[in-house]
């Protein structure tokens, strides 16, 4: 099968002035010592749990995991005080217990927009993944399968196996992949759908199409049972935002366009400058930031009627505010701590302003273009607090490998910007785990550590409630109490199918990668 050869009207609409990007190497097989277990039975002692349904912290608890499976979960004293043995769960011979006294367990963390690959040349999916497992993510949708059918199953197969150090993948292929020729009839669109489920796709990825294309692929999916997401790129949005494709059954939207333009009150097209062309990346990404502008106000009829018809029909809105941050700030992107250690050459020099790469769009930007992001994200912002406080889902993805975004640092970054869009701590976390998992329908196995559920979660020492900034692989700042500079935080372990991979040995790995890399660059 042709890498990323999609239907004519599908990944151009995206990626039009992109040269395709080459597949890196696939991860090798996870080597014996990278990871503990999975174990016959494992138990955490004395932790501090949030357990991502919403519900507050509580401690000390021990969690007992059998067979891959949360089987209890023990509540064995009380903070500040030593732990009495009497009620806590015994350990028989074989058990591995692992002393936890002090430190916090998460859920996992699911990116509901990671790509493995498809932005710059020969990244290794063991970067990607590495990162990954280090910031406690644990689960990602992938969505477009950018380098090929063949090469993302693979790593899905080897991943759900525990063949391979990875989060477990779930493959939306891009609309289209895989197909000799433009889809252009219903017909070809059913049959295309029906061809994805059969290779294991568990949704689809849309930019675009025609109504009758995406009514007749929407309707597919759902017999076939097969999820669905969609950026509503601008070559198209005029035709189908995100109300109406929410109506023909879309069940996710990615980013935010196509949602301005469903909230249109005294226009059905944005109001682009005379100039403006699509091909040009400049003018996309600095007229997008002044798209929510010409949308209804927070509040209003229209708004309302818009957030209140999304309720009704159950959809997710799956942001990636961190994606665009550089649109805002770009100074603050490009001097990010973690580019010294983690980022890739490969992936520095795509980052930089090049008239054939997407998403590098930085010829001319200026005060006035972050000036009008900076009011695009709080009226973005705005309407996911608003979504939100009436009950709607929202989920976390961080789309990384674009725009100065790292995998991992770029996901613990779109906590924080929820957070400041109004989300309270608990409420990012639940957007982070359990929304993600019923977003995905896999919450009768993932999104909360309760009983009955798969062993995925993440632990630290610091308390990420209190301060998102101690999930960072490079830590948290701060002066220690002789009054020197440190740095704290970081996951500690990342629990995956019951696997314990320590997280600190993963980012070594890492670092490595990128040193070796420069060192082939002299």
């Amino acid at each position: 099968m042709k890498i990323r050869q999609f239907c004519g009207v599908v990944l151009g609409l995206v990626l039009s002035l992109s040269v395709l990007a080459k597949p890196g190497a696939s991860a090798p097989d996870r080597p014996a010592k990278e990871g503990q277990g999975p174990y016959s039975r494992l138990i955490l002692r004395g932790v501090t749990l949030i357990n991502g349904e919403g519900a507050p912290a509580r401690g000390p608890v021990d969690i007992v995991i059998q067979d891959n499976r949360i089987r209890a979960i023990h509540s064995v004293g009380n903070p500040g005080v030593p732990i009495l043995d009497g009620g806590r769960p015994k350990a028989a011979a074989g058990d591995k217990e692992m002393q936890l006294e002090g430190h916090y367990v998460f859920p996992g963390f699911i990116d509901m927009h990671g790509h493995i690959g498809g932005s710059a040349d020969n990244i290794p999916a063991e970067y990607v993944f590495k990162l990954w497992l280090a910031h406690g993510i644990t689960t990602v949708r992938e969505p477009g399968s950018f380098n090929g059918v063949d090469w993302v199953m693979d790593h899905v197969k080897r991943s759900e196996e525990n063949r391979v150090t990875a989060p477990r993948i779930i493959p939306y292929f891009g609309f289209g992949l895989g197909s000799d020729s433009p889809i252009y009839t219903p017909k070809q669109a059913r049959n295309w759908v029906e061809w994805a489920a059969k290779h294991g796709a568990k949704g689809i990825k849309f930019f675009g199409a025609p109504p009758k294309i995406m009514h007749a692929a929407l309707d597919e999916a759902k017999q076939q049972r097969l999820g669905s997401a969609m950026h509503h790129a601008q070559l198209n949005v005029m035709s189908m935002n995100v109300l109406d494709s929410a109506r023909l059954g879309l069940t996710t939207m990615e980013h935010w366009y196509g949602l301005p333009e469903a909230l249109f009150e005294h226009q059905r097209i944005q109001d682009y400058s005379p100039t403006y062309n699509y091909n040009n990346e400049q003018h996309r990404f600095a007229e997008a930031g002044r798209l929510w502008q010409q949308a209804a106000k927070p509040g209003s009829t229209k708004w309302n009627q818009v957030r209140d018809e999304l309720l009704g029909l159950d959809f997710t809105l799956n942001p990636t505010l961190t994606i665009y941050e550089a649109s805002r700030d770009l100074m603050r992107e490009q001097q990010a701590v973690w580019h010294q250690d983690y980022t890739l050459p490969t992936l520095w020099d795509f980052f930089q302003p090049n008239r054939y790469a997407h998403g590098s769009y930085w010829f001319d930007w200026t005060t006035d273009d972050e000036i009008a992001w900076k009011e695009n994200y709080r009226l973005w912002m705005a309407f996911l607090n608003d979504y939100k406080n009436h009950g709607g889902r929202v989920t976390t993805g961080s789309d990384s490998g674009y725009i100065y975004k790292i995998y991992g640092f770029g996901y613990i970054r779109e906590l924080e910007l929820l957070r400041e869009a109004g989300f309270n701590a608990l409420e990012v976390v639940q957007a982070a785990t359990l929304n993600g998992a019923q977003a995905l329908r896999l919450d009768d196995d993932l999104g909360s550590v309760s009983a009955g559920k798969l062993a995925d979660m993440v632990i630290l020492e610091e308390n990420p409630l209190a301060n998102f900034k101690v999930l960072y692989g490079t830590g948290h700042f701060k002066l220690d109490d002789n009054n020197r500079p440190t740095r704290i935080g970081g996951v500690k372990y990342t629990i995956k199918d019951g696997i314990v991979y320590d997280a600190k040995a993963l980012l070594a790995d890492v670092r490595e990668m990128v040193n070796t890399a420069r060192a082939k660059q002299e």
